[in-house]
C-alpha cells in the first residue's frame, strides 16, 4: 500500500463466497458504505437471480447504507463507462464527507474500470469521420489505428473492419477531447477465497435457496411484463437456464438445477481467473480465507494507518 492509508476498501471474489456479508460487516466496524460492483444489480427487476440479497445489508438493527444497486431500467443497455461514472460519482460524495467506500463485487470489468485508473469516456458516433474511412481499405485502416496507437494493446480490434471504424473513431476522440482525471482511490482490495469443494456446495445450496425463494416466480414475471428472452439470456445464468425451463428447453426442476450449479461453478472459475490476472497486472489482493470478518478487519486494521 505504500505510505498513503487506503481511502477504498475493495471486496472481491467468486460467486457465492460471501462477498456481502463480509463487506457489510467491514463497513458497520469502520463506518462505510457499500458501492456494488455487480453488472446485474444495476438493474430495477432482478432481485432473486441477481442475489441482491437486502436483507444482509442490516448489523446489529443498523442498516449500512448501499449504493449502485436498483438505478436503471431493463431497457438500458448498462456498461462499463456507465459504471465507472456512476461510482466515481458516489466515491466523491462520500469521501467528501469523511465516509470509507466499500466496493463489494465480483464483476471483473466493473472492478478493472474503478481500480485501473483509466478514466473511460463516451465517443459519439462521427458521421463524416466513418464516411471517410468506409472509402479506405482494410490495411489502411490498420495502418491509420496503429499510427494513432502505437501501444494497441487490444489487437482483436485489427480483426474486423467494423471494430477497426470505432476504435479509430474512438482514439481521434480521446485524442481532440482528453478524459478529465480520475479520482485519487487508494484501494485495500480483500479476496474471499474458498476450497472448490467448497465453493461448489455453497453455490449448490445458494441456488436452491433461490429457487425456493421464488427465482422462477421471478423470471415468469419477467417474461409476462414483456422483456424477452434474448434480453433474459443477456442478464447472467439464472436468468438464461430458468427461461429454457420455462420455455420447456430444461425438462424438470432437478435438471435445471444440475444444469445451472455446474454452469455457475464455471463462472466461478472463470471469475478465479480473472483475478489471478488483475494480481499479474499489480493489484494486490489480501486473501481472506473463507471470507472470516475477524481476519479481514485486522488486516484493515494494520493497513489503515
Amino acid at each position: 500500500m505504500g505510505s498513503a492509508a487506503f481511502n477504498t476498501l475493495v471486496i472481491l471474489g467468486p460467486t457465492a463466497s460471501g462477498k456481502t456479508h463480509l463487506g457489510v460487516a467491514l463497513a458497520a466496524e469502520l463506518g462505510g458504505e457499500i458501492l456494488s460492483v455487480d453488472s446485474r444489480q444495476v438493474y430495477r427487476g432482478l432481485d432473486i437471480g441477481s442475489g441482491k440479497d437486502l436483507t444482509e445489508y442490516n448489523v446489529d438493527g443498523r442498516a449500512i447504507p448501499y449504493h449502485l444497486i436498483d438505478i436503471v431500467d431493463l431497457d438500458t443497455e448498462y456498461n462499463a463507462y456507465m459504471y465507472q461514472r456512476d461510482f466515481y460519482a458516489v466515491f466523491e460524495q462520500l469521501t467528501s464527507r469523511a465516509i470509507l467506500p466499500v466496493a463489494v463485487g465480483g464483476t471483473g470489468l466493473y472492478l478493472d474500470a474503478v481500480l485501473q485508473r483509466f478514466r473511460m469516456v463516451e465517443t459519439p458516433e462521427n458521421g463524416g469521420l466513418r464516411r471517410e474511412l468506409a472509402n479506405y481499405s482494410d490495411a489502411a485502416l490498420a495502418l491509420t489505428l496503429r499510427s494513432l496507437k502505437p501501444k494497441l494493446h487490444n489487437t482483436t480490434d485489427l480483426t474486423e473492419r467494423a471494430r477497426m471504424i470505432r476504435a479509430i473513431e474512438i482514439a481521434i476522440h480521446l485524442r481532440d477531447t482528453p478524459p478529465p482525471r480520475s479520482p485519487d482511490i487508494r484501494p485495500l482490495v480483500l479476496g474471499t477465497r474458498w476450497e472448490r469443494s467448497e465453493l461448489r456446495a455453497r453455490i449448490l445450496q445458494r441456488l436452491k435457496d433461490r429457487l425456493d425463494q421464488g427465482l422462477i416466480e421471478e423470471v415468469a414475471q419477467l417474461l409476462d411484463r414483456g422483456v424477452r428472452r434474448k434480453r433474459l439470456h443477456s442478464l447472467g445464468l439464472e436468468y438464461r437456464y430458468v427461461s429454457e425451463y420455462l420455455a420447456g428447453t430444461i425438462k424438470n426442476k432437478n435438471d435445471l438445477t444440475q444444469k445451472l450449479a455446474n454452469a455457475i461453478g464455471q463462472y466461478a472459475k472463470r471469475q478465479e481467473t480473472w483475478f489471478r490476472r488483475m494480481e499479474r497486472n499489480g493489484t494486490e489482493i489480501h486473501w481472506i480465507d473463507r471470507g472470516d470478518p475477524d481476519t479481514a478487519a485486522a488486516v484493515s486494521r494494520q493497513l489503515r494507518s
